[in-house]
């Protein structure tokens, strides 16, 4: 006799994490759009703080952290959830608002958790394609839009294209949409556009009650290994996420880390200064290389291979000590996706491709 498994199982697809290599030396990890540097020194020592109470609960509320996070952006406590990284508050998204013969419109490629939010739930899935430039068609997504759509997803800046659009367009997209859409504005890269301040789009809260601003500490706060993230949006949206999550979903550690990160925006703003000038070095030798990308507004580019076999580059790379993203994994072949590391990385890297190209 075999275990039965809910019918729905076996559509939802495997999340293409990055691989990892056996080789000889220093692993270069350009595949996971992780920052290259460590967590600042007092947010270490909070992690360490927190390390002699780990024999109790952590707080159920995320009080601190929601307090800290209000301070910052100006939202009330109420309208903050706080998520074991901003991929549990998608999929607890999903389970409150989607069900069979509901739909869910976002841009195609984008992040790889939006396929799995419509087949673990029977909703209906509408992807609308990018852009020639790789952006998001904010009037095509528009069309799509019906009385079944309950929610509809804009990744800005986009991964894995790296692009982004500007508030005011957001805002008039928003604007023009029916409020019964939840709007889930993800914006795990926003400190490193150049299109706008990180507090730009908050003003669009006030006047879009039906949108929810998606944030993480995993990206420039340098927190991917412990997993937190948060959404602003309505009172309604947290109290129905909460009546759905597992109770103490996000670990003591975690809160304390990003409560102190908090406190660190000098620190942010030194990171997004040194990934700003490595993405202009990248991108600049890779366009010396015959290598196009799109205009990236992320800790990444997108790069365009042309007619060469990208698995075949990949797979060159990670033979050199260096892994990068396969477009053909995140939506689109003839694409690598490839994190800025510190300019060393970034210099084997391009010293790797040389070796293939």
């Amino acid at each position: 006799m075999t275990l039965e498994f809910n019918t729905r199982v076996g559509d939802i697809p495997v999340y293409p994490a990055a691989a990892t290599y056996a080789f000889e030396g220093e692993l270069v990890k350009l595949a996971s759009n992780e920052t290259p540097w460590a967590p600042h020194p007092q947010v270490l020592e909070a992690i360490e703080s927190a390390l002699r109470s780990l024999n109790r609960y952590p707080d159920p509320a995320k009080s601190r952290l929601r307090q800290r996070i209000s301070e910052r952006t100006g939202v009330p406590t109420g309208r903050i959830t706080v998520g074991n990284g901003s991929c549990e508050i998608l999929l607890s998204a999903a389970e409150t608002m989607l069900e069979p013969g509901a739909e869910i419109v976002y841009a195609w490629p984008s992040f790889s958790m939006y396929p799995h939010l419509a087949a673990m739930t029977g909703a209906r899935a509408v992807t609308v394609p990018l852009d020639a430039e790789g952006r998001h068609d904010l009037e095509a997504m528009a069309r799509e839009v019906t009385a079944a759509t309950r929610i509809l997803i804009v990744c800005n800046p986009n991964n894995p294209t790296a692009t982004a659009l500007p508030p005011a367009a957001i805002d008039a997209f928003v604007a023009d949409l029916p409020r019964h859409v939840a709007v889930i504005l993800d914006e795990a890269y926003v400190e490193f556009s150049t299109l706008q301040d990180p507090d730009d789009s908050l003003d669009l809260l006030e006047r879009h009650p039906n949108l929810v601003l998606l944030r993480t500490f995993s990206k420039v706060y340098g927190l991917c290994g412990l997993r937190v993230g948060y959404a602003l949006g309505s009172e309604d949206f947290r109290l129905a996420l909460d009546r759905i999550r597992q109770p103490f979903s996000v670990n003591a550690l975690a809160q304390a880390a990003a409560a102190e990160a908090l406190g660190h925006q000098d620190e942010v703003e030194r990171r997004v200064e040194r990934t700003a000038v490595e993405r202009m070095h990248v991108e600049t030798a890779l366009a010396e290389r015959g290598l196009g990308t799109t205009d990236s507004q992320a800790n990444f580019s997108w790069v365009s291979v042309g007619d060469r076999d990208e698995g075949e580059i990949v797979r060159g790379l990670a033979e050199r000590g260096v892994i990068v993203r396969e477009g053909t994994a995140l939506g689109e072949a003839g694409y690598l996706r490839v994190t800025y590391g510190t300019r060393e990385e970034n210099d084997r890297f391009l010293a790797a491709l040389d070796d293939l190209l």
